[in-house]
């Protein structure tokens, strides 16, 4: 009866019903640990230059936008975006598309500064976990065609 009774419970335990199941593909690295956050700032020759900040995390776009916004400190970088006293951006993130409501006007910010903008939230966007080819728009406080542009980093593939 013992026999009987140990037979069961071995078939019982390997015969649950359960197949082998086929490898399913996860997707790519998760992301996101970091001990700081990387802000683009200019060079001496106005080319973008990655400065990672020190902050213990990660954080969000729009936390990266204010630290971007307070400037390149004592680095010895530049920036191409007006110094004044507003250092918050509103950001928006949908599917393929982050906006960014600056308080500056288009005046405030060159060229070089708007790709300083892009390149810091799509890169705080892609260490998070987002895709790369995420498109940026940055919207001014008065609508300009520079606005409409859907816009990607140079340097972030």
């Amino acid at each position: 009866m013992r026999w009987v009774r140990a037979a069961v419970v071995a078939i019982l335990l390997t015969g649950c019903g359960v197949g082998p199941s086929e490898v399913f593909d996860g997707g790519p690295a998760p992301t996101g640990v970091a001990p700081g956050v990387t802000l683009y700032f200019l060079d001496d020759r106005g080319e973008l230059t990655p400065q990672r900040r020190d902050t213990g995390r990660l954080g969000s776009i729009s936390e990266a936008m204010t630290l971007l916004l307070m400037g390149p400190g004592d680095s010895g970088l530049r920036t191409g975006i007006a110094e004044g006293d507003v250092e918050r951006m509103t950001v928006t993130v949908r599917p393929g598309l982050i906006d960014l409501l600056t308080p500056l006007e288009i005046g405030d910010v060159t060229p070089a500064g708007i790709d300083q903008i892009v390149c810091t939230a799509l890169g705080t966007h892609v260490q998070s976990g987002g895709a790369t080819d995420t498109r940026v728009r940055v919207l001014f406080v008065q609508p300009t065609p520079e606005s409409e542009e859907l816009r990607t980093c140079p340097l972030i593939d």
